[in-house]
């Protein structure tokens, strides 16, 4: 897992995900999706130090999200959970990372709230995806078991940080829904 500082990419430098480098999935809230580590490198965000180091006046990041580095066809980096969730419906993992997975991920589902689906309308709110809160440590504390099995797949996952990574359109203690910045 990698964590850096990038400056921000445009559509024109960033690689279109393939089918073979990551699943089709829906929209996903944070539970029911897939992981990965590396800081802002697309236009959902805007660049941060991943150490929470900021020049002055910059705020520090306040939020993460673990995210592939590639588009996938809907044009959004799908989340850590899309991504390993993806391997399992494609028939992938290995039993003990189906445990993992299924264990996690109903973990994660009983850990925090669940944004209402209209959140990710496409229509209303075009790209919307989820982060955590960077103070949401016991959430954030899980994912190295899911970038693990990614890793075990070679399937990228970046952790990008961002202090503004979009227009909030769902917000509780733990996380955040947001439509990308343009």
């Amino acid at each position: 897992m990698t964590t850096e500082t990038v400056p921000e990419a445009t559509p024109e430098t960033v690689p279109e995900a393939t089918p073979e480098t990551v699943p089709e999935t829906a929209p996903e809230t944070i539970p029911e999706a897939a992981l990965a580590t590396a800081p802002e490198a697309n236009p959902e965000t805007a660049p941060e130090a991943a150490s929470g180091a900021t020049a002055a006046g910059t705020p520090a990041p306040a939020f993460v999200r673990f995210q592939s580095p590639l588009r996938h066809g809907r044009g959004h980096f799908p989340g850590v959970f899309a991504l390993v969730n993806g391997l399992a419906r494609e028939g992938k993992l290995t039993a003990e990372q189906e445990r993992f997975r299924r264990a996690n991920n109903d973990w994660y589902d009983a850990a925090y709230p669940t944004p209402d689906a209209s959140v990710y309308d496409p229509e209303r709110n075009p790209g919307a995806v989820a982060w955590f809160r960077t103070t949401a440590t016991h959430l954030v504390e899980r994912v190295p078991g899911y970038l693990e099995i990614l890793a075990a797949h070679g399937v990228e996952c970046q952790e990008v940080r961002s202090a503004d990574p979009g227009r909030v359109v769902y917000e509780d203690d733990v996380q955040v829904v947001v439509v990308p910045h343009p």
